[in-house]
Order: structure tokens, then sequence, then C-alpha cells
């Protein structure tokens, strides 16, 4: 397996999170070295806030954690698919099960 290159992306790398059983893409986040050793570690996903420049677990406050199945990394190892099972009833912080859930007019486009 190649090394997951963090490098790229001063240190950051894109997460895609999609539910293992529906296939749907959850969210997306960021990753750094830290988060990404700790979810492997732990099986519960760490993202790194680029906002608030820190590790955060998710679902530390919502109680809606994402528990790892498997991970893949796309063919530059910059990114990574993280298939999870979704303990609680939410992920995105409007309370959407998804954070894709705002379709885009095409014809607005």
């Amino acid at each position: 397996m190649k090394k997951i290159d963090f490098k790229k992306g001063n240190g950051l790398i894109p997460i895609i999170i999609q539910d293992n059983e529906t296939m749907k893409v959850l969210m997306l986040g960021y990753m750094n070295l830290e988060a990404f050793e700790k979810t492997k570690k732990t099986g519960d996903v760490y993202f790194f806030s680029r906002s608030r420049k820190k590790l955060w677990l998710k679902g530390e406050e919502s109680g809606n954690k994402l528990k790892v199945v498997s991970i893949f990394s796309d063919c530059d190892s910059d990114t990574l698919l993280v298939k999870v099972k979704l303990i609680g009833q939410a992920v995105c912080h409007t309370g959407q099960k998804t954070c894709f859930f705002i379709q885009i007019d095409e014809r607005k486009l």
C-alpha cells in the first residue's frame, strides 16, 4: 500500500464519508495525520477542523458517531473514502442525515 500523501494539501487530505449500507455520500471533511492515526486506532472517525484548527471526533457533542467499516485511498493517495456505519440519526449539523441535501437547479448554473 502506498503511504497517504498529506504533503500535497499542506498536511490535510479530503475525506469522503459514505454510508456502508445505502452507499449515500454523507459528508466531506478533512484529516491530518493525527486524525488519520486516531481513526485507524479507535474505529471512530476523527477530523481536523480547518476553522477551529483542532482535531475533533465526529459525534462527540451530538452523539451521532461514525464507525469505520473500511477505508479506501484514491489512486494518488491524497484522498480517502471512509465507509461507515452511522450511530445515531444524522451526520449534518442541520439535522439532516447527509450534508448533501441541497439540489442545485441545473438551469441556473
